[in-house]
């Protein structure tokens, strides 16, 4: 019998979604326990994970109720590292390919991810930066997409597109509503020169493969993300219009 798996995770993460995403290509049935990450409870962080941040997954012991996790249960932390441990439970499922050279470019375009694109990403959205650098680490990321291929590294769905998927979903919110610290308009600007023009005619074309996966429509709710980050960058704008006129 599979040893139980809890997964503590937020809709609102992307990095939390990077695990859904995983565990749902690998058709693992799992706990699925919501964290607010505004009103975190107070067990959470002492009893599952002391950084008291999603994802992490409550692996073993006995079928407890989420929010009162047995100690005898190991905890694991930290995306990436789940979305490995998913594909190491479930060797059958190509989340991580079994050919070497194959593995090798799935963490050479994590790496990207993670070195290049990451560092640029709340830029334009929480902090209202010039999009220019934000475009540059995503035009790098799309150099690294096979022109032949449907995916990151191949034909098959990998960890590598689970890095970025859950990035480039609420990028979309964001940009085509407008939410972002960045003047009103430009976020509608930014979507049209993304999805319309030819500078990233790749990278769009990847993302609505993307999209069609069953694994990214269960585990993806657009609406939720527009009211959540909403409530979350909107006051932005109106603070970085203060600090400008300063």
């Amino acid at each position: 019998m599979p040893e139980q798996i809890t997964l503590y995770t937020a809709k609102i993460c992307p990095f939390a979604h990077r695990v859904e995403l995983a565990l749902a290509e690998a058709k693992v049935g799992f706990n699925r326990f919501e964290i607010d990450l505004s009103n975190k409870p107070e067990w959470y962080a002492p009893q599952v994970n002391p950084a008291s941040k999603v994802p992490a997954i409550a692996y073993g012991g006995p079928q407890v109720p989420p929010d009162q996790p047995s100690p005898e249960s190991v905890k694991i932390a930290e995306s990436l590292i789940l979305v490995e441990f998913v594909a190491d439970l479930n060797p059958d499922c190509p989340i991580l390919p079994k050919d070497p050279v194959e593995r090798a470019k799935v963490r050479f375009f994590i790496d990207a991810v993670s070195n290049k694109f990451l560092p640029t990403y709340m830029g334009p959205v929480a902090r209202g930066q010039p999009f220019e650098p934000f475009w540059d680490a995503l035009e790098q990321l799309q150099a690294l997409l096979p022109a032949d291929k449907k995916y990151a590294v191949g034909d098959e769905f990998t960890a590598a597109d689970i890095a970025i998927a859950p990035f480039l979903a609420r990028m979309e919110v964001w940009l085509r509503n407008d939410i972002g610290a960045y003047k009103e308009g430009e976020g509608k600007k930014a979507a049209e020169y993304f999805f319309t023009g030819d500078r990233f005619a790749r990278l769009v074309k990847y993302f609505e493969d993307i999209k069609a996966r069953d694994s990214f429509k269960a585990t993806f709710d657009a609406d939720l993300i527009k009211e959540k980050y909403a409530a979350r960058f909107a006051p932005l704008r109106a603070q970085a219009q203060v600090a400008a006129a300063a």
